[in-house]
């Protein structure tokens, strides 16, 4: 019964941000700071419809907010656009429409709002509202990214990596994977743990694949988890151990991760670092199985006629 490794995945971020800017006028309340804001103050305009957004200090209401968005947005303010496209993207308060989304985005994006440019990416990337055009979500993704924007360098590395939009540059996926990932952003972390795995774009180094597998792990990416737990099940990167391995891959089996759930089969099936336990080993080929894991089912069927 053999132990399997994953199959290479990256995973395209989809986080959004919505931005969120300083304001001087913080210390006033509510009454005040709408009675600027009905005077055409642009920051109290934004400031009201911030709180309607986030229910703070009023009752949640997206219709406002959007209201109040509109206005600040009407006058060029950057940070509504960019929360007014947030707020068409995902329909609240209105009717979803990615037209607007994107007509508001791209206003923000061209006063240079990395999370907005970073939202075009999206938009781009995925075809909402659009034709799906990966040179374009580049173009976007490249102007957040080199503003900072996490999630944009995190998804320009996967573009990178699988030659969407670019031709296909392991080198600059791990460059990209490598900004992203020192700013904790996890899926960035693991992926930048699978080029070192796999020496790909960089020199084959376990010992790297381990540290970076471990930083996206204990952000709960199950992936990163199970793969973890290989390294410490075959003594890649690290000295063999048993337990390690068997503790990580119960941490990716209880998120459904079918080879975790495999492979900590094997390891009860033959007992490496653990009393063997022939009924544990065939539960959790059954759930691997009841996953979509074939060779689960096959193990689990040949205990199961003993």
């Amino acid at each position: 019964m053999p132990l399997l490794k994953t199959l290479f995945i990256n995973k395209i971020l989809l986080f959004l941000v919505v931005s969120m800017v300083s304001l001087s006028a913080m210390a006033l309340d509510f009454n005040e700071t709408q009675r600027l804001a009905n005077q055409g103050d642009v920051e109290s305009q934004f400031y009201i419809g911030r709180m309607y957004s986030q229910g703070e200090g009023v009752r949640q209401d997206y219709t406002k907010a959007r209201e109040w968005y509109e206005k600040a947005a009407n006058q060029g303010d950057a940070s509504s656009q960019t929360n007014l496209g947030y707020i068409y993207q995902y329909g609240e308060g209105v009717r979803q429409d990615y037209t607007k989304a994107r007509e508001w985005y791209e206003k923000a994006a061209n006063q240079e709002i990395g999370e907005a440019q970073f939202n075009l990416g999206l938009i781009y990337k995925n075809g909402n509202g659009v034709r799906q055009d990966y040179a374009k979500a580049v173009e976007w993704y490249t102007k957040a990214a080199n503003q900072g924007i996490g999630e944009a360098q995190a998804n320009l590395g996967a573009m990178y990596n699988n030659g969407n939009g670019v031709r296909q540059d392991y080198a600059k996926a791990v460059e990209w994977y490598t900004k992203a990932a020192h700013q904790g952003i996890a899926d960035a972390q693991y992926n930048l743990g699978l080029m070192y795995d796999k020496g790909e774009g960089v020199r084959q180094d376990y010992a790297k694949a381990v540290e970076w597998y471990t930083k996206a792990a204990h952000q709960g990416i199950a992936d990163a988890q199970y793969n973890l737990g290989l390294m410490y099940d075959k003594g890649e990167g690290v000295r063999q151990d048993y337990l390690k391995a068997r503790q990580w891959y119960e941490k990716a089996a209880n998120q459904g991760y079918a080879q975790a759930q495999f492979n900590l089969g094997v390891i009860y099936y033959h007992g490496k670092g653990v009393r063997q336990n022939i009924a544990t080993a065939k539960e959790l080929f059954g759930k691997a199985c009841d996953n979509g894991f074939q060779e689960g089912c096959d193990n689990y069927r040949k205990l199961n006629q003993r």
